[in-house]
């Protein structure tokens, strides 16, 4: 099984709602999913520096934290995070390609390597410019 893994970004709806919907208000995130949603992914979650990894349909509040201002022992707690959550959903997960900055996967892409699983990062190096102009031209 093949996963994509977004991250969560600063614009959020100001309301109750679906992760989908939560980051909508960014330019960034619509491409990005616009974009993972035309390719060849099983499925595709978030990365929320509040709430860990979300599966697209989960009903969150609004909120306002990054883990670009966290300390790495906090960080390092959220990904430990992030693995028990992906682990407890039982996918065969072989592939995971992430759409999220060197923060959201730093501690993560270690640990899925070492149980067999190929990481991969598209985006890597480019920055928002770069990456909106990427979705733009890779979208239909």
């Amino acid at each position: 099984m093949k996963i994509a893994l977004v991250s969560c970004t600063k614009l959020k709806a100001d309301y109750p709602c679906s992760a989908r919907e939560m980051y909508q208000e960014s330019t960034l995130f619509k491409k990005a999913v616009k974009y993972l949603e035309q390719k060849d992914y099983d499925e595709w979650f978030v990365l929320s520096a509040k709430y860990g990894l979300l599966k697209q349909h989960d009903v969150i509040e609004p909120y306002d934290l990054t883990l670009n201002n966290m300390r790495a022992s906090e960080r390092k707690s959220w990904s430990e995070l992030v693995i028990k959550q992906i682990d407890s959903l039982q996918l065969n997960i072989t592939n995971i390609d992430f759409y999220a900055g060197v923060k959201y996967r730093e501690y993560l892409i270690s640990v899925f390597e070492q149980k067999g699983i190929d990481c991969n990062v598209p985006l890597q190096g480019k920055g928002i410019g770069e990456q909106l102009q990427f979705y733009s031209i890779n979208t239909k």
